[in-house]
């Protein structure tokens, strides 16, 4: 199963509260919005992608148990963006300041910020441009540093702001450099 895009532009505009009762109402579906306004219907990964990505999520969570610095999301969360993007990284962290300074009922829905750190996994159905546009689109409003897995090119792209992207071959060492201070994830080839 491919990546489903879908124009709604000629037909209507969601507005977020839309989109927000959209994916109530089809919660077997993972939805995204891009900056254009076209639907994204993400498929399911498989048993391999979702152990991995688990795994990234685990490391991620265990360094922030222990540093008490910012919180973790999973895939589900559904982030507004400021450029009204509805996106879904497969991991990501906010520093806690950033956090606490939503609102009760932002913090409930689809919250509007953009996450400090991200972690994209390339999985099979996955397109490498696809990807690519969107972990930019993340530095565009406001990513600090994000990771795209990519273990069928055997290497990482990593994305900091104001930076060009820098690719790293796999095995690696990732370091969470000042954003995640001390947080460092080992990756292997498969």
């Amino acid at each position: 199963m491919n990546t489903v895009v879908l124009n709604l532009e000629p037909i209507v505009q969601l507005n977020d509260e839309q989109f927000y009762q959209l994916c109530i109402a089809n919660r077997e579906l993972n939805l995204e919005l891009n900056a254009k306004g076209e639907l994204i219907i993400v498929p399911p990964v498989g048993g391999e992608s979702g152990n991995k990505e688990a795994d990234f999520i685990t490391d991620l969570n265990n360094w922030n148990r222990q540093t008490r610095l910012g919180k973790v999301f999973s895939s589900s969360t559904i982030f507004r963006l400021p450029n009204q993007a509805k996106r879904s990284p497969d991991a990501a962290w906010i520093k806690l300041e950033r956090w606490e300074a939503l609102t009760s009922d932002e913090r409930k829905k689809f919250p509007p910020i953009t996450p400090d750190f991200i972690i994209e996994l390339r999985s099979e159905t996955d397109r490498l441009q696809r990807l690519q546009d969107k972990m930019q689109e993340y530095v565009e409003n406001g990513l600090r540093l994000g990771w795209l897995i990519n273990f069928q090119s055997e290497q990482v792209e990593i994305y900091r702001q104001n930076q060009p992207v820098e690719i790293v071959q796999l095995p690696a060492l990732l370091s969470g450099e000042e954003v995640l201070p001390g947080f460092e994830l080992q990756l292997e080839l498969p």
